[in-house]
This record gives C-alpha cells, structure tokens and sequence, in this order.
C-alpha cells in the first residue's frame, strides 16, 4: 500500500476535518483514530454558525439538518430570578444563525463519510500514534499500535507531513517537544444529564445560572437537559466526599426548576469530570510537523468554542498547505517550514483573541461566583443595561469567531 502524503493522529473534529479537505484536493491522507468508534459522551458538540458556513460550503449542511439536534438562538445568564440574554443569534447575517448543538460522533460520522467517498482517504479505527519517526531532524512519520490487527501490532506509518490533531493531552506535540504557554482555569466542570419534564420551556435558550460558591449551565436537548456543574478547580474530590447529595443540593438551589428530578442523580457513576485547562503552544510546528485544534491550544469549555476552532484551524490548514502538499505528492519535495509557519500565523490571532476572552470571563464572572460565600446575594455578572449593548458584537464574536475560514476550491 503506497504511504500517504498526510498522516493525521486523531479522529477529532479538527483531524476528519482536515482528512476530508485535503482528500478533496487530491492528497493522500491517513486519519488515525485510537478508538473503535466516535462514541465518547460530554463531548463539545455546540457546532457554532461558523462551523454550518464551512458545512454550507462542502455541501454537508442539508446532511446535519438530518441528523436529530437542538438549534439554540438565544444564550444568556440567569441570576436572582432574573434572565438577561447576552447572545440573540438571530442577528447574525447568515444562513445558519443558531447554534447547532449535534452529537459529536453524528457530526464525525457525517465527516468520515463524505471523506469516505474520496480515494485518497483512509480512516483507521483502533490505530493509535505513540510516537513520532525523526530522520535527520524531520519528522517522517510516526509509530502506531494498532488493536484492530488490521495492519500488525505495531507499524511505521511514513509521511511527508505528520498532523497533530490528538487532544488536548496530545502525545505527538510532547514527543516532538513543542512548547506551551500555559493559563489557569479556575474551574473544573462536572457533566451529566437529568430527564426534560413536561411543562419545561422549549425557548431554545441555553442558560447559565449563578449562585454564591455554584454555577450551573442548562443546556436543552431533544429530550433531556445537559448539565454542566461548574466547581472550584480541583475540587472534585471535596465534592465526592460530600457525596452525591451535595450535588443535587447544589444543582436544586442554582436551578431550581430542576429539583423534582435530582434524584435522578443516584451516584457520581452518572457524571462525567472535565479537567478544564488551557494552553496555547509557542510554536506549532517543527520539520515535517504540524499541531492544530486542542494539540495546539486547549481550550476552556467557556462559550462552547473549542469543537469550532478546532474546524476553522482545519480549513486554514488546508487552504495554506494544498499546493505545497501536491508538490511533494508529486517530486517528493518535503513540505516546507514557511508552510507550516504561514498556518501558526493565520490561526494565532484568533486563538489568543478568543482565549483572552475565555479568561475575563472566568475571572470576572465564574472565579467570582465560584468564591463568593455561600451564604451571601450574588450580583448578576454583567449590569442588565449593558446586556443590550453587548448582545450584537458578542453574538458575532461567538457564532462567527474572530477570523472565520471559508474553503477553498482547487483545480483538478
């Protein structure tokens, strides 16, 4: 079997994006996905404005209006009682102005089956990358172990150009020693789900809610309610040892319309724990290496961005690398260090802009609710005058992002 030009470690949004761009311009391409399958729970799957363009553009969205899901409009905070929207989606000039939120493994399903229907790609299941192949300096491949069997135990996969697109806790962007600024977090997020009752509102809205000590995050669904209990970093096992009464004290007391159905809760076995981190590497390449999506800046869950930068880092790659990735196609030629640099350029702006974002409103808002007394009011975190003021220019900087990608079409 002839080696791929492009060899991707990870099946994430940011990786089967990139396979299916560059499989469409004709590059051999390799996604390696450690898992058999996509079907992780409490992943990000708040697919943002931006994200429907780029589906828009790959003639992919009339797909996704197929798959069941919730289009939210309207996000804002509750506090006191009193709910103040500070996202009206509507305003937005597009196709798409809502917020999808779809199952992160429809939405990769949907991607590895149109990249499917391209010769030059190939996904493979169970196949993992632990390590990188370094010739004289370059990255030339990598290592994979592969449980399927499908291609041996263990194997060296060669490629012009290796793409980190593995996670958060990227192995590739440690064994190719890349540095990363890393930024606190002053939370930790509890995930889980409690059943929709009848007379819940369908407004469509997705609604933080804030108490002394406590955040919650209700997120509506189809037919059940996404839960993200916001707790002190660290702290989950301070909560785990109050027991799982304690959490349903605090999901009744935060959101009060869900307390006829905490009991559901019945142990920390039905919750799921995201260590909420964010970093942003230095640099994003080396020599025949490329890291995007969560491998180059993890992200906070704050506004849901994360599953869309990961896309627009995607579309950006592929834009910049085609004709540098059909040279080497066809000559051999190593894909060029400018290359790679001119990708780590056009995404670090809208990264570091967001992710300064991400931080003020951890450290005004969450960090604020997070230490306040238990026993004291809780001020709204944004004056409900500046809420109108607000709404547009931060509807467009969530739905659209700060420098949003469209995809390029290339020749045959």
């Amino acid at each position: 079997m002839q080696d791929p030009t492009v060899c991707v470690a990870g099946g994430g949004p940011a990786g089967v994006m990139l396979g299916l761009l560059l499989a469409r311009a004709g590059i051999r391409v390799t996604v390696l996905e450690k898992h058999a399958d996509f079907l992780r729970d409490f992943r990000g799957d708040t697919v943002h404005p931006s994200t429907l363009e780029v589906l828009d553009e790959l003639c992919l969205a009339d797909q996704l209006d197929r798959i069941p899901h919730q289009q939210v409009v309207r996000a804002g905070f509750e506090s006191a009682g009193r709910r103040v929207d500070i996202l009206d989606l509507r305003h937005l000039r597009v196709r798409h102005p809502y917020i999808a939120l779809v199952p992160q493994w429809d939405f990769l399903e949907l991607l590895a089956a149109a990249a499917s229907a391209c010769p030059e790609f190939e996904l493979r299941r169970e196949a993992e990358a632990y390590d990188l192949v370094v010739e004289h300096g370059r990255v030339v491949g990598v290592r994979v172990r592969d449980r399927s069997g499908d291609h041996g135990a263990d194997y060296t996969l060669r490629a012009a150009l290796t793409v980190a697109a593995d996670g958060r806790h990227s192995t590739l962007r440690r064994a190719a020693g890349l540095k990363s600024r890393t930024f606190g977090a002053p939370m930790d997020v509890v995930w889980f789900r409690l059943p929709w009752a009848e007379g819940d509102s369908a407004a469509q809205a997705l609604t933080f809610r804030f108490g002394p000590g406590r955040a919650v995050v209700t997120i509506p669904r189809r037919t059940y309610w996404q839960i993200a209990y916001l707790i002190r970093k660290d702290g989950f096992d301070d909560l785990h040892a109050q027991g799982i009464e304690a959490l349903r004290r605090g999901v009744a007391g935060t959101a009060p319309f869900l307390a006829d159905r905490v009991g559901e809760l019945t142990s920390f076995d039905d919750t799921s724990v995201l260590e909420v981190r964010m970093d942003r590497l230095r640099r994003w390449y080396r020599p025949g290496m490329l890291a995007i999506g969560d491998a180059a800046h993890a992200m906070s869950p704050v506004a849901g961005v994360g599953i869309n930068l990961a896309v627009q880092d995607a579309v950006a790659a592929a834009n910049l690398l085609v004709p540098s990735l059909r040279e080497s196609q066809r000559s051999g030629a190593p894909v060029p260090d400018r290359a790679l640099a001119a990708v780590q350029r056009r995404r670090q702006v809208p990264t570091a802009v967001t992710q300064a974002f991400q931080r003020a409103v951890q450290t005004l808002g969450l960090n604020r609710a997070l230490r306040a007394d238990p026993n004291a009011s809780m001020s709204a975190p944004v004056p409900g005058w500046l809420a109108p003021v607000l709404r547009r220019p931060m509807s467009r900087f969530v739905g659209l992002g700060v420098r949003p990608e469209h995809v390029r079409t290339w020749p045959d």
